[in-house]
């Protein structure tokens, strides 16, 4: 059997997130389909991860397994030509049979953009926040988040995952030409948690007492406690590493 391994970028604008769902446009199910075009087979292609509704990828990473060989040149020209113009593939290579994106995956990396100033260039892709941001501070506070910690008041309510320890590794703001850039590596993710972080913190600026507030978000492992989540448009899956 062989097994191909694909990096793809998107823009999640217009689709309910990675994966398959009923009455819903999935990034999932667009390169599902134009991969039927071209094989004339339906394939399981697993992604690295789910990116929710509304957020953008610069390095999914997914595989599929198949019988047939192919050319990976001609395979990867011909399911852009297919795909629309907000799905690309950036590389297409067979890897080991056993390789799986998902499970195999070490780190992930997502960087959230935040634009400080109303810009017709920006606004699909970046949350317009125009208060005051202090980097340093916020470089500070996101030292709380190193580590192996569990992300309960981080993911959304209704998640249906019962492990919620995710070991964060890397995590930084930045000014990034016009823009601000926030970074985070860690080995998994749960549902909402990188808008979550996010607003947590941008909420923390404005106390006195920030780093107890973190604290105690943490010790409450309750939603409720943590700040309201950013907008899904300044997300970007940016990297997976194996």
């Amino acid at each position: 059997m062989n097994n191909y391994k694909l990096i793809l970028q998107y823009d999640g604008s217009r689709y309910s997130g990675w994966q398959i769902q009923e009455n819903s446009i999935t990034i999932q199910q667009e390169i599902i389909s134009a991969i039927k075009i071209i094989l004339k087979e339906e394939v399981n292609l697993i992604g690295s991860g789910r990116t929710d509704s509304g957020v953008h990828a610069l390095g999914q990473v997914a595989n599929f397994r198949t019988e047939k060989e192919i050319d990976l040149y001609k395979f990867q020209f011909a399911l852009n030509s297919i795909l629309p113009n907000d799905i690309s593939v950036t590389s297409v290579e067979k890897v080991h049979e056993n390789f799986h994106s998902r499970f195999d995956a070490k780190k992930r990396t997502y960087i959230y953009l935040i634009s400080q100033f109303k810009s017709p260039f920006y606004k699909n892709y970046s949350f317009f926040y125009p208060y005051k941001v202090e980097l340093k501070k916020l470089n500070d506070l996101s030292n709380l988040f190193i580590g192996k910690k569990n992300y309960s008041s981080f993911c959304k309510r209704k998640s249906e995952v019962e492990n919620k320890f995710c070991e964060v590794t890397e995590i930084s703001w930045s000014n990034q030409f016009d823009l601000i850039v926030f970074k985070i590596s860690a080995d998994r993710f749960l549902h909402g948690m990188v808008r979550a972080i996010v607003g947590t913190l941008l909420k923390a600026l404005k106390m006195e007492k920030p780093e107890e507030y973190i604290q105690e978000v943490f010790r409450s492992e309750d939603r409720d406690f943590a700040g309201e989540a950013v907008p899904a448009k300044g997300l970007f899956l940016y990297k997976v590493e194996y």
